[in-house]
């Protein structure tokens, strides 16, 4: 808990990065407005990318690269989630290779786990919006998508003039970046890394047939609370464990309380996007508050444009489930480790092999 609140209160290094906060709210801000003079639910994914594309900060040398990669791999990730939102075998293989693909990313460092956990939540998103509103075409959601972070990079473009930089910066070696990514990656103990893969993989392929099979409307309640639950560092502990279930229960019953006392998208807009800048200008630094972050700003944009407020009890229910669920991961994870531990060579076998 001191570990919490001491990160808590250093949350944003050095002081707010407000230009490329003022670039996600006028990104979002955008499609939204369209959004709400037309009712046209594309405009809602067309937020979603500027919002994905935003995450990164242009001014930085690498920035653009990344704001490309985010559109770009954001795109196809939301577009295979509204594809696969009809298959439940196709649900289940698709949200087991992206909780492999997340553990994996986050062997490389927080930076490359938060485009893990941003493509995750696009996924999410992809297959929690099928069967809503008015597009039925995944390759339209990957293309409205698209157009956002395309806007979001043409803001980017602006700001980098101002400052006087490059418009496209030098190129990293690919060479020296493997070197980097190969020396994180050898800090994790292999066995660590397996464990916590499986748990990804478990749970993010349970939560997706989950929603499948079920029909779940607005699945991505369930879906983001799993993700979300198994992103915090529990340290072992079946105790940390339940309180990381109950705050993202907690933090999804106060989005649920907050849309249902304001029930109106004009009013939800107004509060969304000074929300958005706030929290790009004092973007977490910390892995876990980052996660819980963006998702909050996620599910807020994905639900910016609902009119069914007055049923809070289905996103509610699948909330309630999603945790369950993640809980439950955790728990066997926790008696596989310990298990584990208990096999005799188990700990020199894991020091050879780290």
């Amino acid at each position: 808990m001191k570990n919490l609140i001491r990160n808590s209160f250093t949350w944003h290094a050095g002081p707010p990065a407000w230009g490329p906060a003022v670039i996600a709210g006028l990104g979002c801000a955008l499609p939204l407005l369209l959004g709400l003079f037309t009712s046209h639910t594309g405009f809602l994914w067309a937020s979603v990318g500027a919002f994905q594309a935003a995450q990164a900060n242009p001014l930085h040398r690498f920035g653009m690269l990344r704001m490309l990669l985010l559109t770009a791999l954001g795109a196809c990730s939301a577009g295979l989630g509204f594809w696969a939102g009809s298959h439940p075998l196709i649900s289940l293989a698709l949200f087991a290779t992206f909780g492999l693909l997340l553990a994996w990313l986050q062997r490389f460092g927080s930076e490359a786990g938060k485009l893990g956990i941003g493509l995750s939540i696009c996924l999410c998103l992809g297959q929690g919006q099928f069967g809503m509103g008015n597009l039925h075409n995944p390759y339209a959601v990957a293309t409205l998508f698209s157009l956002g972070g395309l806007w979001v990079m043409l803001l980017a473009f602006g700001l980098r003039g101002v400052h006087g930089l490059r418009m496209w910066p030098y190129m990293p070696r690919v060479i020296s970046l493997l070197k980097v990514l190969r020396r994180h990656a050898q800090r994790l103990p292999r066995r660590q890394w397996r464990l916590h893969a499986l748990a990804c993989m478990l749970a993010f392929a349970a939560s997706g047939l989950v929603v499948n099979l079920a029909g779940l409307s607005r699945g991505y309640w369930l879906t983001l609370a799993v993700i979300t639950t198994l992103q915090l560092d529990f340290h072992n502990s079946l105790v940390r464990a339940v309180q990381a279930s109950l705050a993202s229960l907690a933090a999804a019953g106060l989005l649920i309380l907050l849309g249902h006392s304001l029930q109106s998208p004009p009013m939800m807009v107004m509060m969304l996007l000074p929300l958005i800048v706030l929290s790009r200008a004092l973007q977490a630094n910390h892995y876990g508050l980052f996660v819980l972050q963006t998702s909050l700003c996620f599910v807020l944009l994905a639900e910016s444009l609902s009119r069914d407020w007055h049923l809070p009890e289905v996103r509610l229910f699948n909330a309630l489930i999603g945790t369950a669920l993640a809980l439950a991961v955790a728990l066997l994870i926790h008696a596989l480790q310990l298990r584990l531990g208990k096999t005799p060579g188990s700990a020199q076998t894991d020091k050879t092999q780290h």
